[in-house]
């Protein structure tokens, strides 16, 4: 990574702003998912384990009304923060002004402050998520250096991110990237740029729409990119297959031709798949090869997709996942997602990431996370690296 990381820096005597992202869910002022909490802490431990004063900051859900802040307010995070550190946070529940000003001076070399939910800016005119460049400057003057490791809004040009990384580059400061930030782009830069072949990628999820920019980019960049998940049956109806009560989008299915044409024998799809006659897990299920029968829908793909996926898979060395293979919050068609899952965790000499909201969340809740190489803490981060775009808070980072 040729960008500036937070282990280039002294953060002696330092105080240190740190974009986190922890927009967990809070429920009756306790954090039920600590995931990105824990993701979060080397970058904090190393800056108070090196002297510097930890200032962090993060967003927490979407602040709308005056009503949204009482149930979105850092406070349960920062109790949730002290418990993994092991030590006292700081907690200023306000976004800027004297008391926020003065509980920073007030810090000492290894002390670790949160402040409020930077989101509670978005009230007066979206401040925060619209990249005010006055906000980003005043956050950008409470600190004497800059980490981002906030990758999951990193493809989002924030106040928070963008604007303090610009205003502390314009002062001759630095904006740095923290372990987090440099982990996510390392394993997906080299996954997508510079893969150890076989490279191949697996996209699921329920619609093409959602996908046609990480397709088209894959196409170029894997050896074979199998298909899976809702996405599938565009694809049937492209080829004339029928696909029942099964979701298409009509507007994509010319798409899905010239994507396919594109692909050639890259673009692996099911072969047979499990089928429903109604969107519920009590429902009357059946695996069929070819045609969908009039009256059900897929919800999952059979036993024999599963087998010619891991054919593809076998001798992987590089694997992208991104997208159950059906519905998987359901027991009964989980098991495309949680076999295809085990398998790509079970490959040893390969290196294996998870990537996008829906399929994190199938690995953990399936309980197969741990098998995989990277789980990405980023899902529309991760769906536009993918796809090849710049993300705007990565390009932010100073250069080393």
């Amino acid at each position: 990574m040729a960008k500036l990381t937070v282990s280039d820096l002294n953060v002696q005597d330092k105080k240190v702003l740190i974009r986190v992202d922890f927009n967990v869910p809070v429920k009756d002022g306790v954090v039920g998912d600590d995931n990105r909490i824990v993701a979060a802490l080397p970058t904090i431990k190393y800056v108070i384990d090196n002297g510097g004063k930890a200032i962090l900051f993060s967003h927490l859900g979407r602040v709308k009304t005056e009503e949204d802040k009482a149930a979105l307010s850092m406070r349960p995070v920062a109790a949730k923060l002290a418990d993994l550190l092991g030590k006292p946070v700081t907690f200023v529940p306000v976004t800027r002004g004297a008391q926020l000003e003065e509980a920073i001076a007030n810090m000492n070399d290894g002390d670790v402050l949160l402040f409020e939910n930077t989101r509670f800016e978005d009230l007066d005119g979206k401040k925060e998520s619209g990249n005010d460049q006055e906000l980003g400057q005043y956050w950008a003057s409470l600190g004497d250096m800059f980490v981002n490791d906030a990758f999951g809004t990193a493809h989002r040009a924030h106040a928070s991110n963008v604007g303090i990384s610009e205003a502390m580059k314009a002062e001759g400061k630095p904006a740095a990237a923290g372990f987090l930030l440099e982990k996510e782009i390392k394993f997906l830069g080299e996954a997508v740029d510079a893969p150890e072949r076989p490279f191949v990628a697996v996209l699921g999820g329920s619609k093409v729409s959602s996908k046609i920019g990480v397709i088209n980019h894959l196409l170029s960049k894997a050896d074979k990119v199998i298909i899976g998940g809702g996405m599938t049956y565009t694809f049937y109806a492209a080829k004339g297959i029928e696909v029942g009560n099964s979701l298409v989008e009509e507007d994509k299915i010319e798409l899905a031709k010239e994507l396919m044409e594109k692909a050639g024998d890259k673009l692996v799809l099911p072969i047979d798949n499990v089928v429903a006659d109604k969107f519920a897990n009590d429902a009357e299920f059946k695996t069929v090869e070819g045609d969908i029968p009039a009256g059900y829908m897929a919800l999952d793909v059979g036993e024999k997709s599963i087998e010619l996926f891991k054919q593809n898979l076998a001798d992987a060395k590089t694997v992208v996942w991104n997208g159950p293979m059906g519905v998987f919050e359901m027991s009964n068609f989980a098991k495309g997602t949680l076999e295809l899952g085990k398998f790509i965790g079970s490959l040893e000499d390969a290196t294996t990431i998870v990537g996008g909201g829906d399929s994190v969340a199938a690995a953990k809740q399936l309980g197969i996370a741990d098998k995989f190489s990277h789980v990405s803490t980023g899902g529309g981060s991760s769906l536009e690296y993918l796809e090849g775009k710049t993300l705007p808070a990565v390009a932010a980072v100073s250069d080393k």
